[in-house]
């Protein structure tokens, strides 16, 4: 043993020499700067969905701060870049970065808890917490994944330097579509982590050099042996890592991203009494075609069932929870022939569907996760909005009913909704709220209410409050009066928001981002980079990432928050970037002012059209204007972009000021919360506007050489 370490010790320079980036790699398993090009594209793309996708599911409730994640990747990229120039400079190996950022998520399961009465987060029936230590895990998990981008961006850097700008930049677009493309295909075929690290790894060995090829597979072995440990019986959907546990009943606890009971398939006699409160206000089979939004794995359709009604539709958005509701659940809901299944957001369903219906339930929906990486839109933003609700009344029958019912866990939250029923029936909402274990509430409205005997219930009132604990029963009903809550628009779409604002949780963790942006470049760029610094192309980021934002949520609200849309969206993107690059290096542009009066004409044109003037019945034209009003501007955006690109001498920090730009206005889209996404238009235009003043203010000095 004593001789082994000798050898260790006697080789130090060896050993030491695999750790260090750039420095005299000359026997490179792929030598073409082109592929080369792609292949980090391709791996840096998929990476970063790796992490928006493995890493919340075992950090709890860091899901609802994907966002974060996808800050951290640009923010890593951008420091590799500007690191490129430095000479001397050493760096731990992808891989073994990789495998740290496992260990420590593995080893700490960190239990990421929030404690914050201005947004709400799941969290059924629980009271919310944080301990002090708690605050540590963001900052933990964006510096990791931080780190991890920068050896690969450096990579990246230099070979922009080698390669000349519009090729380097068609070929990095041409790895990100691979990338979306390769990890669309996993999540439609619901495909573990164990796979997409094996896709991951084997690109990453081609870009190692032959001299420390042997040293990089160690490390990834590990890797894949702990996500393999991991994932031992886990189901992955789309959206999250999911848990089957044994519950009462003969049922199934489904955990879902360690976030305990978010539904539980036992027998509907043993279902919290709100599942049942509207078949026993109204009894005798009266309702003939239900709508249950937000089916999960069976039980409200499965209530529906046992009360005899005789034709359900019940949409839910997560494949796989619906695919286990099919198998596990002990009543056997969606094997019943009255029931019709339909995998879909549930406000798509309702803008397409032309059916009418007696009973229309809002069925708990209460995601655990962001609708994407690039927004902080939740799933279900757009099915709990004002418009939403109008959409459902409009697919009410003559004497139909609309139910919402969930562990609403404020007061306010539960109010926000009252005001948004209530002002699109023109009533007060019948309401039943549940005290004990939980705070849940049932909010009824429609033509049916007034077939009730009448002074069966008056103006909504509370009883005593419940004294055990372990039970759930009713605390309070009535006719809840109307108040003055801001309600949930598809312009603002933040249910669980209190009211508009900035919550002090976003403004700390944005002024971490901040914080990790400041020391990163000033202790890895070079002072020369720093000097050089492109405004311009920063301002452009900045816009763009903005301008993407929108693009997305303008889709997720026309065509769902599902994977596929968001996916769609991104590819479809790239694919204009990519046209934009190609237009550029067949024609010569002189002027480019044309093309941003042409962008602010169409941007001034999206702000003044409202959101609802897009949702037209047909969605053949309805994907046509919306392809035109948000694929448009990022052409054009594009076109700009890629015309300054094409002629800059220092084409990596040109694109590192790109990315750092589009870290920045990814976090100034939390600025929707406060303002809305329509009022974002405002801020890309005029972030646009600056990059065209400092274009024309300092024309050259873009492209000096350093």
């Amino acid at each position: 043993m004593s001789r082994y370490l000798m050898n260790i010790v006697s080789n130090r320079p060896q050993l030491w020499s695999w750790l260090r980036i750039g420095a005299g790699e000359q026997q490179l398993l792929i030598k073409n700067s082109r592929i080369r090009i792609l292949l980090v594209s391709f791996v840096m793309l998929f990476f970063e969905l790796l992490c928006i996708r493995w890493i919340p599911s075992y950090v709890r409730y860091l899901s609802y701060f994907n966002n974060f994640i996808l800050m951290a990747s640009f923010l890593g990229i951008g420091l590799g870049m500007l690191s490129a120039r430095r000479q001397r400079f050493w760096f731990p190996p992808f891989p073994v970065l990789i495998l740290a950022l496992i260990v420590i998520v593995t080893l700490n399961r960190f239990d990421l808890r929030i404690s914050s009465t201005d947004v709400l987060y799941y969290g059924a029936g629980e009271v919310q917490s944080a301990h002090a230590e708690n605050f540590i895990v963001l900052p933990i998990i964006f510096g990791m994944v931080t780190l991890c981008f920068i050896p690969l961006s450096r990579i990246f850097g230099q070979l922009f330097t080698k390669v000349p700008p519009l090729t380097a930049y068609t070929y990095d677009i041409l790895g990100s579509l691979s990338g979306i493309a390769c990890f669309s295909l996993i999540s439609y075929l619901s495909l573990p982590p164990l796979v997409w690290f094996l896709v991951l790894s084997i690109p990453v060995l081609l870009l190692t050099s032959v001299q420390r090829l042997w040293w990089m597979i160690i490390p990834v072995v590990a890797s894949l042996i702990i996500v393999a440990s991991l994932q031992i019986n886990a189901y992955w959907s789309p959206y999250y890592k999911i848990m089957l546990r044994s519950a009462p009943h003969n049922g199934y606890l489904v955990d879902v991203n360690n976030a305990g009971g978010h539904q539980t398939m036992i027998p509907w006699q043993y279902k919290e009494p709100f599942y049942r409160r509207v078949y026993s206000l109204f009894p005798g089979r009266s309702f003939h075609h239900a709508l249950i939004l937000g089916a999960g794995s069976g039980s409200d359709t499965s209530t529906a069932l046992a009360y005899g009604v005789p034709s359900i539709t019940a949409v839910e958005i997560d494949p796989v929870i619906q695919q286990l509701g099919a198998h596990y659940h002990p009543d056997h809901p969606y094997g019943n022939p009255r029931v019709k299944s339909v995998i879909n957001d549930g406000r798509i369903y309702l803008q397409n569907t032309k059916e009418q219906y007696d009973l229309i339930v809002f069925a708990l929906p209460d995601s655990l996760t962001l609708t994407s990486s690039n927004t902080n839109l939740r799933l279900e933003s757009f099915l709990l909005t004002q418009e939403s609700i109008k959409a459902a009344q409009s697919h009410l029958s003559k004497n139909g009913l609309l139910v919402l019912y969930n562990y609403y866990r404020e007061p306010w939250l539960m109010e926000k909704l009252v005001n948004m029923v209530g002002s699109n029936f023109h009533q007060e909402p019948l309401v039943f709220t549940y005290g004990g274990w939980g705070r849940a509430a049932v909010i009824m409205a429609g033509p049916r209410l007034a077939t009730l005997p009448s002074r069966t219930f008056g103006p909504y009132h509370e009883y005593a409050k419940n004294k055990n604990a372990n039970t759930l029963r009713v605390i309070g009903e009535g006719f809840y009066p109307l108040t003055d809550r801001t309600p949930a628009t598809d312009d603002w779409p933040f249910l669980y928001l209190h009211d508009r604002s900035f919550p002090s949780l976003y403004i700390f963790g944005l002024g971490m981002v901040a914080v990790y942006l400041l020391a990163g470049v000033l202790l890895l760029a070079p002072r020369r980079v720093l000097r050089r610094f492109d405004w311009h192309m920063f301002f452009l980021g900045v816009a763009f990432m903005l301008l993407e934002v929108k693009s997305l949520t303008t889709f997720a609200l026309l065509f769902g928050s599902t994977w596929m849309v968001n996916s769609l969206v991104s590819f479809a993107i790239l694919v204009g970037v990519l046209l934009a690059v190609l237009v550029n290096s067949r024609f010569k542009i002189n002027h480019i002012l044309p093309w941003y009066l042409l962008l602010f004409g169409i941007l001034v044109f999206n702000f003044l059209l409202p959101p609802e003037a897009l949702l037209l019945g047909n969605p053949v034209a309805r994907y046509a204007l919306a392809s035109i009003l948000a694929f448009t501007p990022v052409f054009i955006a594009n076109i700009i972009f890629a015309n300054s690109f094409r002629d800059s001498e220092t084409a990596d920090i040109a694109f590192a000021s790109n990315l750092i730009g589009i870290m920045v206005g990814g976090g100034l889209e939390y600025f929707s919360m406060l303002i809305g996404y329509r009022f974002l238009l405002i801020g890309i235009i005029v972030f646009y506007a600056s990059a065209l003043l400092i274009s024309k203010l300092l024309p050259t000095e873009a492209t000096k050489l350093i």
